[in-house]
């Protein structure tokens, strides 16, 4: 069975870049657009891996991380983010909240999906 995928982000057009290239490498990809959808589908999909934004409207990623962390339903699902947000405080508070891996966009598809692959495979 393929690993699924949920990409949280509230730029629909990355979205949609996101789903067709990680469906043409076999993955099954469910959305969110916000830290509260994304807390839903988590818990509704249980997906292999989440790929979360930081900055989106309602709740932020930081607090979406720190939930899905202390949800027992959802805290084993690796987490990583894929973000704007370049600061060493932003990838350090990523990694304390439990963040498995940090992405700054504009990123490098390939490096993306190695590091999908790496945490699938683990």
């Amino acid at each position: 069975m393929d690993a699924k995928i949920l990409i949280v982000d509230d730029n629909p057009d990355l979205i949609a870049l996101l789903k067709v290239r990680l469906k043409t490498f076999g993955y099954e990809v469910v959305t969110a657009d916000n830290g509260h959808k994304c807390l839903e589908k988590a818990r509704e999909e249980n997906p292999d891996l989440i790929l979360l934004d930081i900055l989106m409207p309602s709740m932020d990623g930081f607090q979406a991380l720190k939930e899905l962390k202390e949800d027992a339903k959802t805290k084993s699902i690796p987490i990583i983010m894929l973000t704007a947000k370049d600061q060493l405080s932003d990838v350090a508070k990523a990694n304390d909240l439990g963040a498995a891996d940090f992405i700054v966009k504009p990123f490098d598809y390939r490096v993306l999906l190695e590091k999908i692959k790496k945490v699938v495979k683990n």
